[in-house]
């Protein structure tokens, strides 16, 4: 499998101030990594930096080869980055259709793929952005990364504060999108198990360093390991 993802001593943070310390490792094309640690380890700061929304202070990112850190948000968008912020970030005044064909780009990834994957935004298509419920702008922060047809996913918590019937219906898409359709992503969640069961590899941070790695199958199935990083055994 070839390498899609290096990231290398890389610092990071918001102006003077770092966050992420030394930082490194690499993905596969096609694998999921579950992030984890505590709140305010740096898993957002680290997503939000491979996104280009931090200021980097050290090292490197590349990108099938590309030195991604050298490159402006947008740019890395059109190199392959999608992202979908805490914040989601829809386009509130515009539709559900026009959120998706206003960032569309060519690939297998089209709105119809993403009104197919999630029923509820063809449903809603012409309804503005301020007209859906949390889940739905979720879903739709979702869509709309995947119509630009990227080579890597971000997610940061893509189901936190989500009723439980949503939170299914994200997991099952996100199991579609990665392990069917082999989009590689990387996933930062509050719920470890949940996202374990669907990714590759895992990471954990505190304090901004990388303090454990391990496949994710591995980590799961270590409880104790689970409440020593993260304080939680479930």
């Amino acid at each position: 499998m070839s390498e899609l993802l290096r990231i290398e001593n890389l610092s990071a943070g918001y102006g003077e101030a770092v966050v992420l310390h030394d930082v490194a490792f690499s993905l596969g094309e096609g694998q999921t990594l579950a992030l984890l640690g505590r709140n305010g380890t740096g898993k957002t700061t680290l997503i939000n930096t491979l996104a280009g929304a931090t200021r980097q202070h050290g090292g490197s990112i590349s990108l099938g080869g590309l030195a991604l850190h050298k490159l402006a948000p947008h740019q890395r968008a059109a190199a392959g980055i999608g992202w979908v912020p805490q914040e989601r970030n829809i386009f509130k005044s515009l539709t559900v259709h026009e959120n998706l064909t206003a960032v569309e780009r060519p690939g297998k990834w089209s709105p119809q793929r993403v009104y197919e994957m999630f029923p509820r935004l063809a449903e809603r298509k012409t309804n503005l952005g301020t007209q859906l419920s949390g889940g739905e702008q979720q879903m739709l922060a979702v869509g709309r990364a995947l119509v630009l047809n990227p080579r890597l996913l971000l997610l940061d918590e893509p189901l936190e504060g989500l009723a439980p019937i949503i939170v299914e219906e994200l997991l099952r898409a996100i199991r579609r999108i990665t392990q069917d359709e082999g989009l590689a992503a990387i996933i930062v969640e509050q719920h470890p198990q949940a996202i374990l069961a669907i990714s590759d590899h895992a990471v954990v941070l505190d304090h901004g360093t990388i303090v454990h790695t391990d496949s994710a199958a591995a980590l799961r199935s270590q409880p104790q390991v689970l409440e020593r990083l993260l304080g939680v055994a479930r």
